[in-house]
């Protein structure tokens, strides 16, 4: 059974940063595609970054290059998203997910089979 707990959310201000966590159990993700998500109130749930557990290549949203970082470690099942100079428009509950065995890079929640509970990312401004 596959789980997934994020962790790591909270409020800060304008231009201030946070690392999310998201612990990953019950399978062998060597052939998977991490990603993070994020929805606001009333929006939908859109792609803000990925990364390949096997080789490590990442990918980002537009909106979001160059502030935020997406990262793994394999030895802790663990992959992060390191945000910095985060804006109000951040705020989100920020949830990460798995697409197995994944050879295309999936830019839409659809495409990914197990999620996380997700956690809350405040920006004030």
């Amino acid at each position: 059974q596959v789980q997934l707990v994020a962790s790591g959310g909270g409020l800060v201000q304008a231009g201030g940063s946070l690392r999310l966590s998201c612990v990953a159990s019950g399978r062998t993700f060597s052939s998977d595609l991490m990603g993070w998500f994020r929805q606001a109130p009333g929006k939908e749930r859109e792609f803000v970054a990925a990364i390949r557990w096997s080789g490590g290549s990442t990918y980002y949203a537009d909106s979001v290059k160059g502030r935020f970082t997406i990262s793994r470690d394999n030895a802790k099942n663990t992959v992060y998203l390191q945000m910095n100079s985060l804006k109000p428009e951040d705020t989100a509950v920020y949830y990460c997910a798995v697409r197995p065995d994944s050879i295309v890079v999936v830019r839409t929640p659809h495409g990914y089979d197990y999620w996380g509970q997700g956690t809350q990312v405040t920006v004030s401004s």
